[in-house]
C-alpha cells in the first residue's frame, strides 16, 4: 500500500513538473511571438524612415531642378525678345533698303 502511495505521488508530482515545462513552454513562445512582433514593426518603421528619407530626397531634386528650368526659362524669354528685336530690326532695314532701291 505504501508503495502505490509513493509511486501514486511521484506520478503527480511528474504531472505537476509537466504542467510546469508545458505552462513555461506557453510563455516562452507568447515571449518569441511578442519579440517577433517588435522586430517586425521596428522593421517596419525601420523602411518607413529610410523610405521618407528617399522621399526628401527626391522633393529636393525636384526642387531643385524647377529651381534650374526656372533659370533656363528667363533666358530663353531675354533670348525670345532679343531675337524678336533683330526681326524688327532687320524688318526695318529691309524696309529701307527697298526703300533706297526704288
Amino acid at each position: 500500500m505504501q508503495r502505490a502511495q509513493q509511486l501514486w505521488n511521484a506520478g503527480s508530482g511528474l504531472c505537476n513538473r509537466c504542467q510546469v515545462c508545458a505552462r513555461t513552454a506557453i510563455v516562452t513562445m507568447e515571449w518569441i511571438f511578442n519579440v517577433n512582433k517588435w522586430k517586425i514593426i521596428l522593421l517596419l518603421l525601420g523602411q518607413a524612415a529610410r523610405n521618407m528619407v528617399l522621399q526628401e530626397d527626391a522633393i529636393l531634386h525636384s526642387e531643385d531642378s524647377l529651381r534650374k528650368m526656372a533659370i533656363i526659362t528667363t533666358h530663353l524669354q531675354y533670348q525670345q525678345e532679343a531675337i524678336q528685336k533683330n526681326v524688327e530690326q532687320s524688318s526695318d532695314l529691309q524696309d529701307q533698303l527697298n526703300h533706297l532701291l526704288k
